[in-house]
């Protein structure tokens, strides 16, 4: 024992009988299983201030000094606690990556970011037993975490004492688990213009395997150094490593966030309050006004329905995909952005700058390891079993939209790169939102023409709502009067905040705030959602199924006549059903009721009616979203293609059919007007079944 050690070894043995006595026991009672115990550094404070202080400033002594004084406590049972670790948690000594410097080496640092990467947990050796191949002497040798090194003096056997050659003997020598993980700075601590600096981090034993990339943490460690080796010899540099002590989560999944006994009443307490829907959809972005009917869309996506994996292996989706278009300026990144708070795992990205590889996953040289290839997880990947929200989905490239296809419906990302064969799980929400191409909603207009997106990726989205800004004076003074009023609550808790002389009280800042106060606390809600998701296992009653089936057969039944369009999909009644599911959640239900049924196909019907028109009849029609052509555009494009067919049979070895012949006697035959006939002749002209020889004719490809 070292003279440090020896000095704190009393005050030490004191503070855990003092304090940690019950975790002891039951740390004894589960070892080897559990072989850490947590010390909350605000007891040691309490405790001893001068032993406090020390542990900041000599980590590595007082750790050793700590876990020494445990081995040597007398338990009540028959154990040696041999290979505990002590784990202190909640440092106040907390330093951002880009701070760190010089003089924190060597001392206690708290640092808070984002896992990165995180390598495989591989054993590594930190005895080796050398076994002398001419002699057969077995000398044990200790091992540092950087460079394998055999016995300096060679051989220990007197009568030998060569310098080798040595075998290692793997059933003699000790092995730790052993994991390298990389920390980034969390976005949000980000200063404009800046990139996020990451830190190495070595972990060993039982902190192993515990963290994945995306995970928010605070990781307790020591801060050490490694010199740089450059070709020609070593360098001066040194570079920055993280010996982990305790690893802290932050952002828990929905079924880790820690939900006490008075937060469990709390949560059955709202859950029996009949306006309990009114409160979630006044707790969803309260700064933005009205949009009643999308927040509780977006509520009902935060619940989520119910997987289901069948007994063939394969596997329903319960997540909600819901996509929001419109007008700019409407608010819709502000939704995004709120919802993703909201979530435990939200991550939030922009289209304009996401690539396929971003989204879901690179294949990238790893920098930790060995330089091997490994698979990075993007966005989606990241935001398993939480929600997903992208931004500009229409400035997205068509290649990266493609991406989305497998992550939305199977929920899985397959990957083939690098001679790496992997399939990721991206088990989460997606919410998008885009912008009509010309700027502005034209609702006389099909949606797959106004977005530049493929119709396979839309018809993947459960609920599509179409935001419109039209003027509306009553409407727009309300909303005037809410925008100012969020500002104004805004201006006075800064100036509160920032200015020491300002009269304004506390009380007043509140009132006012009260207009953009959410219902629910967003804390609160998020432990409402987790403890939803966790014990909430809804089954439909008879009369909603029974429900949901004639309404989806009825709808069908408009379109079985030759010549009308097919109405609503299946994929339209897999999205009621998990909707549905939702609803039930939000009550903490555990049947689906005829009401949440009902709910759902109101929901449901609105998007309808704004997206799945077909303008020009006004019927229901599935094709618009699924195929990006309504069924009247369909028979419209047959029937120009077959006249051009006529007028050029007309012109026998001239270079086609005149332009306008076809559009005089499109409209004087058919009443296909001027602009739309020029329209639908582009659109096949671009999709090769129809082409130009020159400006003024129109030939048809056969």
């Amino acid at each position: 024992m070292t003279e440090t050690e020896s000095k704190w070894d009393e005050r030490l043995k004191r503070f855990f009988k003092d304090y940690y006595w019950n975790e002891i026991l039951q740390l004894a009672n589960e070892y080897p299983d559990q072989r850490s115990l947590g010390v909350d550094f605000t007891d040691i404070e309490k405790f001893d201030r001068e032993l406090s202080k020390e542990f900041l400033e000599h980590p590595g002594e007082l750790i050793q000094a700590a876990e020494a004084a445990l081995k040597e406590i007398d338990l009540p049972v028959e154990k040696s606690l041999e290979h505990a670790h002590v784990r202190i948690i909640k440092i106040p000594n907390r330093v951002s990556i880009r701070e760190l410097r010089s003089k924190h080496l060597s001392k206690f640092v708290a640092i808070e970011g984002m896992i990165r990467k995180a390598t495989e947990v591989r054993p590594r050796i930190t005895k080796a037993a050398f076994q002398c191949l001419r002699c057969g002497h077995v000398t044990i040798a200790e091992q540092n975490s950087f460079k394998f090194e055999e016995p300096f003096a060679g051989c220990e056997e007197e009568t030998c004492g060569k310098k080798g050659p040595f075998k290692v003997i793997i059933e003699d020598s000790t092995f730790i688990d052993a994991q390298k993980l990389q920390i980034q700075e969390s976005p949000e601590n980000l200063k404009g213009g800046s990139q996020p600096q990451s830190l190495e981090v070595d972990s060993e034993d039982d902190l192993t395997g515990n963290v994945t990339p995306g995970d928010r943490v605070i990781i307790n460690g020591i801060l050490r150094s490694r010199q740089r080796t450059l070709k020609d010899g070593k360098s001066t540099f040194y570079d920055l490593v993280l010996e982990a002590n305790s690893i802290e989560q932050l952002d828990k999944d929905y079924d880790e966030l820690e939900i006490t006994a008075e937060d469990e009443e709390q949560i059955l307490e709202l859950s029996r309050d009949p306006e309990i829907y009114k409160k979630i959809v006044g707790s969803v972005a309260p700064s933005i006004y009205g949009y009643e009917e999308i927040k509780e869309a977006l509520a009902l996506q935060l619940f989520s329905g119910v997987v289901k994996n069948l007994p063939d292996g394969s596997r329903i989706r319960g997540d909600i995909h819901v996509m929001l278009v419109g007008d700019p300026g409407i608010a819709k990144s502000q939704l995004l952005r709120y919802v993703v708070k909201l979530s435990p795992r939200g991550v939030f990205t922009s289209g304009r700058s996401a690539s396929a590889s971003g989204l879901t996953a690179a294949a990238v040289k790893d920098d930790l390891n060995d330089g091997r290839w490994t698979i990075e997880g993007g966005a989606l990947v990241m935001a398993d079993m939480g929600i997903a929200a992208v931004d500009e989905m229409d400035k997205m490239k068509t290649e990266d939209k493609s991406a989305l296809h497998e992550a939305m419906e199977q929920q899985t990302i397959s990957i083939a790169k690098a001679g790496i064969i992997a399939t990721l799980k991206s088990r989460c929400a997606l919410l998008g939102a885009a912008n009509p191409k010309y700027g502005r909603f034209d609702r006389y207009e099909g949606l797959a023409e106004q977005i530049s997106m493929p119709p396979a990726l839309l018809s993947r989205f459960d609920l599509i709502f179409v935001l419109l800004d039209t003027p509306d004076h009553s409407l727009d003074t309300r909303i005037a009067n809410h925008i100012l009023q969020s500002h104004y609550a805004g201006e006075l808790f800064e100036q509160r905040e920032k200015l020491p002389g300002s009269h304004i009280t506390e009380d007043f800042v509140d009132a006012e705030m009260e207009v953009i106060e959410p219902v629910i606390q967003p804390e609160i809600m998020r432990k409402y959602v987790a403890y939803a998701r966790k014990n909430v296992f809804p089954v439909m009653e008879e009369d909603a199924r029974v429900y949901l089936i004639n309404f989806y057969t009825d709808l069908r039944k408009t379109g079985e006549s030759k010549n009308t369009p097919v109405p609503v999909t299946a994929r339209q009644l897999e999205a009621l059903v998990r909707l549905s599911e939702a609803s039930a959640r939000v009550r903490l239900s555990n049947t689906v009721t005829l009401e949440d049924a009902k709910r759902t196909i109101r929901i449901t019907m609105n998007c309808l009616k704004n997206v799945g028109v077909d303008p020009e009849t006004g019927a229901l029609d599935a094709d618009i979203i699924a195929s990006g052509t309504s069924m009247s555009q369909r028979n419209k494009i047959k029937i120009l293609k077959d006249m051009i067919k006529k007028v050029c049979e007309r012109y026998p070895g001239k270079e086609g059919a005149p332009l306008e012949e076809v559009y005089a006697e499109a409209e004087r035959e058919h009443g296909i007007d001027r602009t739309h006939a020029e329209d639908i002749i582009k659109k096949m002209v671009a999709k090769g079944d129809l082409f130009k020889p020159n400006l003024e004719h129109i030939k048809a490809v056969k």
